[in-house]
């Protein structure tokens, strides 16, 4: 098997697996929340204050988080390729790197330039992170 149809086929079971997993392991005792009403549900808005009580919650959460803290959150997409520690793995080694170099590298994928024979894979990843969360990735990896 070719490096890239290894490459391709650990994103595919990532990006379909991590979703269901997440479904899975909600953090709500009992049922999934898909599967919460009645009851439940009634437990869960006790728990929790609600759909709109846990969103307010995380956007105070979010606007008193650091952006190396935003970018923590969202470097759990690219552990699969680049390791936990930004150690590498099917991708290259992040570790060590500056935070200019790594929004670069972010922008330049971003806008569908080459940058070695993986860039196929970073195209589409890079396409959905705005400007706001290229530099917290930056602001993260620079820290690991």
């Amino acid at each position: 098997m070719s490096t890239n149809t290894l490459s391709l086929f650990l994103f595919a079971c990532f990006a379909f697996g991590l979703p269901l997993w997440a479904m899975q392991h909600n953090g709500i005792e009992g049922n999934s929340i898909h599967n919460c009403s009645g009851e439940c549900y009634q437990q869960w808005v006790q728990q929790t204050g609600g759909i709109i009580a846990v969103a307010e919650a995380k956007a105070e959460a979010d606007a008193a988080a650091s952006p190396a803290q935003l970018g923590e959150q969202a470097f759990s997409g690219c552990i699969a390729c680049h390791g936990a520690k930004g150690e590498g793995g099917i991708g290259p080694a992040l570790a060590g790197q500056q935070a200019s170099d790594i929004a670069s590298m972010l922008n330049q994928y971003r806008n569908g330039e080459t940058r070695g024979n993986q860039s196929a894979l970073m195209w589409s990843q890079a396409a959905q992170l705005n400007d706001a969360a290229i530099e917290n990735l930056a602001a993260y990896i620079q820290t690991l």
